[in-house]
C-alpha cells in the first residue's frame, strides 16, 4: 500500500516531551543498547503507552527491557504520576512540570532517557530487535512517517473535531468528511493486501491499530449514530483491526476499563448517540488473543 501524507497540518494538543535522549549503537553514544539497563514506565490505557507496549511485545523484550506499568488515570492534580516524580526530579534540577508517561529510564544512572513515545518505540526496534522481523524495514521509513501523520491528522484530530461540542455544524461536517476520506484511503489499501507496508507487520500497523482502538473506544462516544455507522462501513479496515487484535502482541495489552476511566477523567465533551453503536467487540477479541498467547508468543 502506497501512503502519502495529508497536505493540511493540525498541531497536536499533546505537551512536548520533557526529555528526548536517544539510544545509540555503541558506548560512544552515552545511552547504548545493553540488556536490562533500561526500563519502561507506561500505561497501555494511554495511546503512546499502548504503542510502546505492542512494540515491546512484538520484539520480545520482556527480559531485555522490563516494564513498570502505571495506573490508567494519573494520581497527581497536574495530570502526572506520583510514581514517576522521583525519576523526573533526579533527571532535572527543580523540575516543576507534571511527571508524565511514557518514560524510558536508565537503571544505571537512575535518570530518564526519553519521554518521547515515537523515539522510544523506534529505538527499541532499531537497537534491541536483532534477529526479529524489522518493524522499520529498510526504505519504508517515509511511508511509516506518512502513516503516522495520516493517523494523527486524518483520523485522530478529524474525529476529535467531528465530535467537538465547541465546533459548529459546518466544521463538524467538514471534519467528518476528512475522517471518512482518510478511512476510505486505508480501506482501499487494506482490501488489496493484509498489512499497510509490505507483507509483514511494521510500525505503521502498530500506529494504525492504536488509532482504530481510540476511534472505537473513545472518539465514537462523541459522534452521532449515523456518523459511527459510516465509520464502520469499511469492512477491510475493521477486519484488519480484528485480525491484529487476535495477535497476542496486540490484544494482550488492551485495557478497555483503563481506556474508559482515562477518557472519563479527561474528557469534557458531550456524549452522543454513537456511544451505543460499538464497531468491534474488543473485549472478546482481546480474550481470544490471551488464549492464543502460549501457542504463538516467543519463549
Amino acid at each position: 500500500m502506497s501512503v502519502t501524507p495529508l497536505a493540511a497540518h493540525h498541531p497536536s494538543d499533546r505537551p512536548g516531551p520533557a526529555f528526548r535522549g536517544r539510544i545509540g549503537r555503541d558506548a560512544r553514544s552515552g545511552h547504548y543498547a545493553v540488556p536490562r539497563r533500561y526500563r519502561l514506565h507506561l500505561s497501555p490505557a494511554d495511546p503512546d503507552g499502548l504503542r510502546i507496549a505492542v512494540t515491546h511485545s512484538l520484539l520480545g523484550l520482556d527480559r531485555a527491557c522490563p516494564v513498570t506499568f502505571l495506573p490508567a488515570v494519573p494520581d497527581c492534580p497536574d495530570g502526572g504520576h506520583s510514581a514517576l516524580r522521583p525519576l523526573y526530579e533526579a533527571s532535572a534540577h527543580h523540575y516543576t512540570g507534571p511527571a508524565l508517561g511514557p518514560v524510558l529510564s536508565d537503571d544505571w544512572s537512575g535518570r530518564i532517557v526519553s519521554t518521547h513515545g515515537p523515539d522510544i518505540a523506534r529505538d527499541l526496534a532499531r537497537h534491541f530487535g536483532g534477529g526479529r522481523p524489522s518493524l522499520y524495514p529498510c526504505g519504508a521509513e517515509s511511508e511509516i512517517e506518512a502513516v503516522q501523520r495520516m493517523c494523527a491528522q486524518g483520523v485522530e484530530q478529524a474525529a476529535q473535531r467531528a465530535g467537538s461540542a465547541d465546533a459548529g455544524p459546518a466544521e463538524r461536517a467538514e471534519a467528518l468528511d476528512t475522517l471518512l476520506d482518510t478511512l476510505g484511503v486505508l480501506e482501499r489499501g487494506l482490501a488489496a493486501q493484509p498489512h499497510l507496508i509490505g507483507d509483514q507487520i511494521t510500525a505503521g500497523d502498530v500506529e494504525l491499530w492504536v488509532t482504530l482502538v481510540q476511534l472505537d473506544t473513545v472518539h465514537r462516544h462523541h459522534l452521532d449514530a449515523s456518523a459511527v455507522r459510516r465509520v464502520a462501513g469499511h469492512p477491510a479496515l475493521w477486519a484488519y483491526a480484528r485480525r491484529l487484535t487476535a495477535h497476542p502482541a496486540f490484544g494482550r495489552h488492551l485495557d478497555l476499563d483503563g481506556i474508559a476511566r482515562r477518557h472519563q477523567a479527561r474528557c469534557r465533551g458531550l456524549e452522543a448517540a454513537g456511544a451505543a453503536v460499538q464497531i468491534l467487540d474488543w473485549a472478546a477479541l482481546a480474550l481470544d488473543a490471551d488464549r492464543a498467547r502460549p501457542q504463538v508468543e516467543r519463549p
